[in-house]
């Protein structure tokens, strides 16, 4: 944890009084057009970057969920991988999406393609996306021969393009794909489909008597005890700081207690980490957000969090990864006030700071309650809060090695409120799910713990350690 620094088209309805015997008028096609250009023109290239711009020249505005573009090119060889990342849009780099698919009989310069598609947002009328810049690189990171590729084009000014194709709701509205580039219509990004998964879950209920019970620890958790950030320096990770208190019937909760009065050696964090032995999937977790101290001055800029990490080996470490869900209930890094970040880390380094990841964001109050579900498949990382879609992430940033699960309580060095009147702060969990290599809904996730509760299961870990 570092400093930050996140259907189908149907028109508009148009109203009509209809005769009898009288046909209603046809809705017309949605006039979209694309403009493209390159950053990185060229034979080959470290990335492919093509930049797009969306124009609606007609007078219905368009769901940009419903939008597809296709940017189509030629494999290096046939086995090779791709990542896809947006670097900055008009629309935000959060509601862009891009997923890679193949071409079956494709041709050589036109046998892949780039897929990218939107989770929210309106095409007004009359109005365009702005600029999308986007790129995408091979995996192994080695440079891509595109000069030969069906959609590129060497110019640096934005222009008409016939070879890359836009499609509203499955429907062709502008360019030409090559042969076989035309898709069936598919799920929009916010349904994704569920891929078979292998059946290995981890689901905890945090029935543990107290911070010393032995199976905490059977359970492949740790209450973290050594010194190191984040937060203020100094403040030390105590094992007493958490507890398992009955939270509603014969419900037990995960709590985190963590507590400051401003100065290092007056600060107590908390924190409780699973084994690092996730990667794809689900994860989902209900989480109790606290917008006040339970004693002491209200005020200081407090981190309360579920997330996954894998270390950072060394600066710009290329096999780090991180999602998480952070609330801030004070504010912090610059805000003022109530926030809840969802951010997906690539890698970073601390001096002189430079953090590569994205983040999407929402300014409110989350006091109480939540279920947080985490969905990391197919080169997408998905957000959600109580059933809603919060962010979509993916390129770049999707993790690449196995990550551990954490929930901790932390203050943001230099976030104090000027008093010297120890404040005390919790956060508690009801229970963690996850479940290898399978979307789950947030709805299917919450029958499957009710499941598990009816039947009176506590814990189950059947996720292999790796």
């Amino acid at each position: 944890m570092k400093i930050r620094q996140l259907a189908w088209w149907a028109g508009a309805a148009v109203a009509t009084v209809v005769a009898v015997g009288v046909a209603a008028p046809v809705q017309a096609a949605p006039s979209i057009s694309l403009q493209y250009r390159t950053s990185a023109a060229g034979a080959t290239v470290d990335q492919v970057e093509p930049w797009f711009v969306l124009r609606n020249g007609g007078s219905t505005s368009v769901p940009l969920s419903t939008v597809k573009i296709r940017y189509y090119f030629g494999a290096d060889s046939p086995a090779q991988q791709y990542r896809f990342a947006c670097s900055w849009a008009v629309v935000s780099c959060s509601t862009v999406t891009g997923t890679f698919g193949t071409i079956a009989g494709g041709s050589t310069g036109a046998d892949r393609y780039l897929e990218v598609g939107f989770t929210s947002g309106t095409l007004a009328a009359g109005g365009s996306t702005g600029d999308l810049q986007l790129r995408f690189h091979r995996s192994d990171w080695q440079r891509i021969t595109q000069s030969d590729d069906y959609s590129y084009g060497p110019s640096s000014a934005y222009a008409s393009s016939t070879r890359i194709a836009v499609f509203v709701a499955g429907e062709l509205v502008s360019g030409t794909p090559p042969t076989g580039g035309n898709p069936t219509p598919s799920p929009t990004p916010t349904t994704p489909t569920t891929p078979p998964g292998d059946g290995a879950v981890v689901f905890d209920d945090f029935s543990y008597a107290n911070a010393d019970d032995p199976s905490i620890s059977a359970h492949q958790w740790t209450i973290r005890t050594n010194a190191g950030g984040p937060g203020i320096p100094g403040a030390r990770w105590l094992k007493e700081n958490v507890s398992f208190p009955t939270v509603s019937g014969s419900n037990k909760a995960l709590q985190l207690r963590s507590s400051t009065d401003g100065t290092g050696a007056g600060t107590q964090q908390s924190e409780v980490l699973h084994q690092r032995k996730f990667l794809e999937g689900t994860y989902a977790a209900r989480v109790f957000f606290t917008d006040a101290p339970e004693s002491g001055p209200d005020g200081d800029a407090v981190v309360e969090t579920f997330f996954t990490i894998t270390p950072l080996a060394r600066d710009l470490d290329p096999d780090y990864s991180e999602q998480d869900f952070e609330y801030l209930p004070n504010g912090g890094w610059g805000e003022p006030s109530n926030i809840l970040y969802a951010t997906s880390w690539e890698t970073y380094q601390n001096d002189p700071w430079i953090a590569v990841n994205t983040h999407t964001e929402q300014r409110q109050s989350y006091a109480g309650w939540h279920d947080l579900v985490l969905q990391v498949v197919d080169g997408q990382i998905r957000y959600f809060v109580d059933g809603q879609l919060f962010a979509t992430h993916g390129g770049d940033y999707y993790p690449e090695t196995l990550q551990s699960v954490n929930f901790n309580l932390w203050f943001i060095s230099g976030g104090q409120i000027g008093s010297s009147t120890p404040r005390t702060y919790t956060q508690q969990v009801d229970w963690f799910y996850h479940a290898k290599n399978e979307v789950v809904s947030p709805a299917e996730v919450i029958a499957r713990v009710n499941g598990y509760r009816t039947a009176g299961t506590t814990w189950v870990d059947t996720v292999p350690a790796s």
